[in-house]
């Protein structure tokens, strides 16, 4: 099976959740964190980042892979 007819998905729904459980906004993450604002699109659209940006996310949340991306499957 390609890798470009899999319909599995990587969903930053729960990327959304730990914002609002941590009571943080996207705008705090913009303007203290230096989050970028395409990079905000990216997740809002379920689009790929790099695992070196997960990994400041996870940084910046104090949180776990998990609380920010799943993997839905087909």
């Amino acid at each position: 099976m390609s890798i470009f007819y899999n319909k599995s998905m990587i969903s930053y729904k729960p990327f959304y959740e730990t914002l609002k459980s941590k009571n943080i906004s996207t705008y705090k993450l913009i303007n203290t964190y230096g989050v970028s604002r395409s990079l905000i699109d990216r997740l809002k659209h379920n689009k790929p980042i790099s695992t070196l940006t997960l990994n400041d996310l996870c940084s910046f949340l104090d949180c776990g892979v998990e609380d920010i991306l799943e993997y839905i499957k087909d």
